[in-house]
């Protein structure tokens, strides 16, 4: 059985590991992480979170400015009487503002205790490094659903969902662009006939009627796009579908859990906005980090039994187009 000292071996061994990864000496005062190693420690978040790796993660040079064009809309086939047709790939004329993000994740002497007892050396470091990536990444999906301002002192418990660390991809576009979200209380019943008060008999309609109306009509049938809808939603539409089948199979319920919703494939993203469907693309959704702001910390704390990791930078969110996002904000379900 594994005690203090074969769990702080194993952690000095990780940390030593960490040190030679990153070129310092010591992981016990902050460090800058410098390229090469910023872009495999994006690549590492981009991994431990699946979705993480749809949307577009950028290191930039600036705190604020220009946001990076990935995607320009349009058609890029004509002609020209006066010569070769060209179409400029310009910006989007949208911009991001960066602010200070400090990402901390501890793991307690018990936790410690339990991995050092499951496993080898090489397996204790595994779980330590797959816990802190899961952490930061999933905090990057937290605040970018839900992220409303950017406080200069932030309270988690009054706002666990990141409300209060920086304005997320929703925010932005409804600061922007509020004609993009609509806020209207929507009824999904699939019992009721459509009405012209708001109901919708299905997701499907849901998601037809924002690309219809709110997406720019060039870009309504743009493969990329895609469905982003509320776990609560998803599961009550096939709650209620399953509840007016008088024989459900193997095969209906399979195509409930893998279906596309309204022509697109369909995501229910960790910590999406529950209420919510967004149709957009990935590849419109970004995160920066400023080149050079990263810098990280690593230690074992006697004081408090526990294992600190820190992940500190200047980061933020953008939209490239709010012609490509649009959104229905407050659905309620009807089982």
């Amino acid at each position: 059985m594994a005690n203090l000292h074969d769990v702080k071996r194993r952690i000095q061994a990780y940390l030593s590991a960490m040190a030679l990864t990153y070129g310092v000496e010591s992981t016990k005062e902050f460090f800058a992480i410098t390229s090469p190693i910023d872009t495999q420690l994006r690549d590492a978040l981009m991994h431990s979170v699946q979705f993480l790796g749809q949307i577009n993660m950028q290191h930039v040079d600036q705190i604020a400015g220009q946001v990076v064009v990935t995607g320009t809309p349009g058609i890029y086939t004509g002609r020209s009487s006066t010569g070769r047709f060209n179409r400029e790939l310009g910006n989007s004329g949208n911009t991001y503002e960066l602010n200070e993000m400090d990402s901390g994740s501890y793991l307690p002497y018990k936790t410690l205790v339990a991995w050092a007892n499951a496993g080898s050396d090489q397996e204790f470091i595994n779980r330590i490094q797959a816990f802190s990536n899961k952490s930061f990444a999933l905090d990057i999906l937290r605040i970018g659903f839900n992220g409303l301002r950017a406080d200069p002192d932030t309270d988690p418990v009054a706002n666990p969902l990141g409300e209060d660390v920086a304005p997320g991809w929703h925010k932005i576009v409804e600061d922007r662009s509020p004609i993009q979200i609509v806020k209207d209380p929507i009824t999904l019943d699939r019992s009721a006939p459509p009405t012209s008060g708001g109901n919708y008999v299905s997701l499907d309609a849901i998601v037809t009627d924002i690309k219809m109306n709110l997406i720019i009509e060039s870009e309504r049938e743009n493969p990329d796009l895609v469905a982003l809808i509320g776990a609560d939603l998803i599961g009550a539409d096939a709650t209620s579908l399953m509840n007016r089948i008088d024989r459900p199979t193997e095969k209906v319920a399979a195509q409930l859990i893998n279906r596309e919703v309204g022509g697109l494939k369909a995501y229910s993203p960790p910590y999406f906005k529950p209420g919510c469907v967004t149709v957009t693309s990935l590849w419109n959704l970004h995160h920066y980090v400023q080149q050079g702001t990263e810098m990280r910390k690593a230690e074992w704390v006697d004081d408090r039994k526990r294992f600190e990791n820190n992940y500190l930078r200047m980061a933020g969110y953008a939209v490239e187009y709010d012609e490509l996002y649009g959104s229905f904000d407050n659905i309620t379900a009807v089982a």
